[in-house]
């Protein structure tokens, strides 16, 4: 007897790295402060580059970044910057790098003034996710959404959080679901709302 196929969205074929983080991380709601700095960061060292690319890198990230905990990377010195300009596990670029400490250090101050990280980035979506919409069939790039939730982040001192950066975070983070209808993810994605 065959065995049936499931069906997933259109991008998550291919190389086994893709379809496992779409079958097991992409879209799942996160209310986890580490893992939403994890995402941000890994969106932010994306730009211009593959996914594919970063999850091949996820595990030197992680290493490279204290495990993504803020309040140790908030610590990080121009030596680490150094340090990490050498690391072949992650995108060695200066801005990047730069950009997930100062990104660290602006979580922390934003909880310094009595905002928690998971509920600010929440808020944008009045705390539950966004039901992607699909009359074309494909992805925006950006919403209103995530332009302002890139504007407020760069206000507060974030950086590579770019509009499409952010619109990127949200669909990864569950903060929207745009795993297409037909996507066996989708309505367990949903459920997790």
């Amino acid at each position: 007897m065959a065995r049936m196929q499931r069906v997933r969205c259109a991008w998550a074929s291919g190389d086994p790295l893709n379809v496992e983080h779409h079958d097991t991380e992409w879209g799942v709601p996160s209310r986890d402060r580490r893992h939403l700095f994890e995402l941000l960061t890994l969106e932010g060292a994306q730009a211009g580059l593959s996914w594919l690319t970063i999850l091949r890198k996820r595990a030197g990230y992680k290493a490279a970044f204290a495990n993504f905990e803020p309040d140790a990377v908030a610590e990080f010195a121009p030596a680490d910057v150094d340090r990490l300009l050498a690391d072949p596990g992650i995108v060695r670029q200066r801005a990047k790098i730069e950009a997930t400490i100062a990104n660290a250090r602006a979580i922390l101050l934003l909880e310094a003034g009595g905002v928690s990280f998971v509920d600010y980035v929440w808020s944008f979506v009045g705390g539950r996710p966004i039901e992607g919409s699909f009359e074309d069939g494909s992805l925006p790039a950006e919403t209103g959404v995530s332009r302002a939730m890139s504007k407020d982040l760069k206000r507060r001192g974030f950086a590579f959080v770019g509009p499409t950066t952010c619109y990127s975070f949200m669909q990864s983070a569950g903060l929207v679901n745009d795993h297409v209808p037909t996507c066996f993810r989708h309505a367990e994605c949903a459920a997790l709302a």
